[in-house]
């Protein structure tokens, strides 16, 4: 594989990435590339989570590039998630998060065994002294009303930090990424703060500045809020009102939800008529279905409303879509078939009885 094509798969279907100069330049020189993404212990894994995520870790998987998973307990607990206990973080973490990512990895094709998951309760323990070094020496090197303005990656806005240990959390990720030499972040683009404090924090401390990727965040089934933009005047997504939440189940597909589950979901999301614009099954058709090369969509109809209609890029998708030759009930019901094909390997996956006792868990201890 050329540098060309390695950069090419590393950077396909992202919003973003800082920088592509920084990225050429690693490529070339040969060495290790590796890369990092965390997630919290915080409730089940959906879809943008999960395939989205998955996707792009089989790109860099071809591209040769190496992948750790942060089971990232000790910023769950600082979160106040779950029931608020490290220790649960921590069980939850190896018996129910890694397990559903690796089923992630089996549904798009990527390969877990290739990816190593850790557990951050366990690499602080191992790095021990040095960790918390780094971490103070982030926090002082970052003012404290940046550090106030990133604790946005947590979920919350900023007046909803309640205690002082919350402003240690971005400072604790970007120690992450340092500790364990990673050369490329990933996370999508509400976490882009975060990763550009590390950056600044790099330079000042010492440490390898990270190149970071930022994925698309999916935007959630229910109708969205929009707000205007005092300086265009034009209505905008409430990006982080629209996203899928665990808050409202049904604005999300989860990996382990039932075909029954997925096609009520998929039936009564926000979906008007010719309407592409903040249209969420649009959404996910343009960055999942339409996520690989050659992708060959089939969208089945009764031969009275026109028979079938074949899709090989999503702009004719959309484009028939707008024009009202594509109704919306056609594209829901194929857009849920392709998600209950899709995730059927994680649904095998959790009939294995430990791993569906860790999944009843983590919903007895999220629902509402």
């Amino acid at each position: 594989m050329t540098n060309e094509e390695k950069f090419n798969l590393i950077t396909r279907n992202l919003e973003e990435v800082i920088t592509p100069e920084e990225l050429e330049d690693l490529i070339a020189s040969g060495k290790t590339m590796k890369h990092y993404i965390g997630y919290e212990v915080s409730g089940k894994i959906h879809i943008g989570q999960g395939l989205y995520i998955m996707h792009k870790i089989k790109d860099l998987q071809e591209a040769g590039v190496k992948t750790t998973i942060l089971l990232a307990d000790w910023h769950t607990w600082l979160n106040k998630k779950l029931d608020g206990k490290l220790e649960t973080a921590k069980r939850l973490g190896r018996d129910y998060l890694e397990e559903v990512l690796k089923a992630a990895a089996l549904c798009v094709g990527a390969d877990p065994d290739k990816i190593e998951f850790v557990l951050g309760s366990e690499l602080y323990e191992k790095l021990g002294l040095s960790y918390w070094a780094t971490v103070i020496r982030v926090a002082k090197a970052t003012s404290l009303s940046r550090m106030i303005r990133s604790t946005t990656i947590m979920g919350r806005k900023e007046n909803e930090v309640s205690d002082a240990a919350m402003l240690i959390y971005p400072a604790m990720q970007a120690a992450d990424i340092f500790m364990q030499e990673v050369n490329i972040a990933q996370a999508g683009t509400d976490q882009r703060n975060v990763h550009v404090v590390a950056r600044d924090a790099a330079n000042e401390l010492g440490f390898q500045k990270p190149i970071t990727i930022h994925g698309h965040l999916f935007q959630g089934l229910l109708q969205p809020s929009l707000i205007e933009n005092p300086e265009t005047g034009r209505k905008e997504m409430d990006l982080e009102a629209a996203k899928m939440s665990k808050s409202k189940p049904d604005s999300g597909i989860y990996m382990n939800d039932t075909p029954e589950e997925i096609k009520r979901k998929i039936n009564h999301a926000y979906a008007p008529e010719g309407e592409v614009e903040f249209n969420p099954i649009l959404d996910w058709t343009k960055w999942l279905i339409f996520y690989e090369l050659n992708t060959s969509f089939v969208v089945k109809r009764e031969e009275r409303f026109g028979g079938n209609l074949t899709y090989t890029s999503y702009e004719e998708l959309e484009k028939d879509y707008a024009e009202k030759k594509l109704h919306p009930m056609d594209l829901k019901n194929a857009v849920a078939e392709w998600l209950i094909n899709k995730l059927e390997p994680a649904r095998k996956y959790f009939e294995d009885p430990k791993r569906k006792a860790a999944l009843e868990e983590v919903e007895s201890l999220t629902r509402k």
